[in-house]
């Protein structure tokens, strides 16, 4: 390689690395310093409380601190404002941690994102928001992954399904949204669902309806098959059911008196063939399937600025949940896509092993401590049953 051209690929990493931009980033690396930059909502006065902790396990308990829910069955609303921007012909990266460490039953693990406008102090779960995104999990019917646009006043959920993840330990999640209608959702850095904006959101009107001048002609045939109609019944075919029952014999003890007129139980005739039916012919005027012919909508209008939101300036979390326990960590709003793949694995990926390494350890002191409670407990009744052999056998003595 020419020193020329070293130069031409240093100026050119130099010019991507520029216009990458970090709009808001937050790992709680200052302990309670984070106070003075999320605000909780006074909307209600029974909100609950975020702690900031790295819970009961972790891969780096510094690292891994974060804001955490610590009252069941509570509404949350906490919220950081960031410099307003726009992501007008760039894309848009929103990123974060999740851990359900108390297995969560029921709750929300999502963020929003807000327009610069946006009162904290009035935020509640009306409140405009321009994207929502994250894991929802409540009972085993919903694990989902939302995905919420705010387009011209309306929200729009994706139409597909995604799944989010349900064990205990951190997860990351990410959202792309890119200049030219498309986005990607990833987990832990890895793709899990991607597409248009248009297609997978009902955000436009169809582009295409059903011509309402058009009208299926009445002598349209859809029938594939008809009766042969040449086909004849049999002159035997007629016959009943059931019969009596020709092996059948009166008892000797019946009395035609007392007891009516004997009659022979009834039998399935082994003659009977059902109902007859003719058989099937292709049919000859068969013009197969209408389909009712589509136009153009007219009211379909493209706009290729789906994507865009003129303002955006802060980040909210605005949820509820049963059972407390979820840990959120590691914000990142950019506009480039490889950083915050870069930074998901500077974070969430160099501790995630470490994290799993201190669950399995926990479980397995646990399951040692359960072993020896079990072991102790044996030891004890048997201690006593041996007691208790001793006294009777003292007693009998001196009986």
């Amino acid at each position: 390689m020419t020193t020329l051209s070293m130069l031409l690929m240093a100026v050119s990493v130099a010019s991507i690395f520029a216009e990458s931009s970090i709009y808001f980033r937050e790992q709680f690396e200052d302990g309670d310093a984070w106070k003075s930059r999320w605000l909780e909502s006074k909307h209600k006065s029974d909100y609950g409380n975020f702690v900031l902790t790295a819970g009961k396990f972790y891969g780096d308990v510094e690292k891994d601190k974060g804001l955490q829910t610590s009252q069941d069955a509570r509404f949350y609303s906490a919220s950081s404002r960031f410099e307003s921007i726009s992501n007008k012909d760039q894309p848009l990266v929103i990123q974060f941690t999740v851990k359900h460490e108390q297995n969560i039953d029921c709750g929300g693990g999502y963020i929003k994102l807000f327009p610069a406008d946006l009162n904290q102090e009035e935020m509640h779960g009306e409140s405009t928001y321009n994207i929502m995104f994250g894991p929802d999990i409540c009972g085993p019917g919903t694990k989902k992954v939302h995905v919420i646009f705010n387009y011209r006043g309306n929200n729009h959920l994706i139409n597909k399904d995604i799944r989010c993840k349900d064990d205990e330990y951190t997860h990351l999640y990410t959202l792309v949204v890119n200049p030219d209608n498309t986005y990607e959702v990833k987990i832990d850095n890895k793709k899990v669902e991607s597409g248009s904006l248009e297609e997978d959101w009902d955000f436009l009107p169809p582009k295409k309806i059903k011509d309402p001048d058009a009208e299926k002609p009445d002598d349209w045939d859809e029938k594939e098959h008809i009766d042969d109609p040449e086909d004849k019944k049999p002159e035997d075919w007629d016959v009943a059911e059931t019969i009596p029952d020709p092996d059948a014999k009166k008892p000797d003890d019946w009395d035609d008196e007392m007891d009516g007129e004997w009659e022979p139980p009834m039998v399935t005739n082994p003659d009977y063939k059902g109902e007859w039916k003719p058989k099937q012919i292709d049919n000859p005027a068969y013009k197969g399937k209408w389909v009712h012919p589509e136009i153009d909508n007219p009211d379909y209008t493209a706009d290729p600025e789906i994507y865009q939101y003129a303002s955006m300036g802060v980040i909210g979390l605005d949820l509820w949940q049963v059972k407390s326990g979820t840990i959120f960590d590691n914000f990142l709003i950019t506009n480039d896509p490889k950083l915050a793949e870069q930074v998901g694995n500077e974070t969430w990926g160099a501790t995630t092993d470490p994290e799993k390494k201190m669950k399995d350890s926990q479980e397995e002191e646990e399951r040692k401590k359960r072993d020896a409670e079990e072991i102790n407990k044996k030891e004890e009744e048997e201690d006593e049953g041996e007691e208790h052999e001793e006294t009777d056998s003292k007693h009998k003595d001196e009986l």
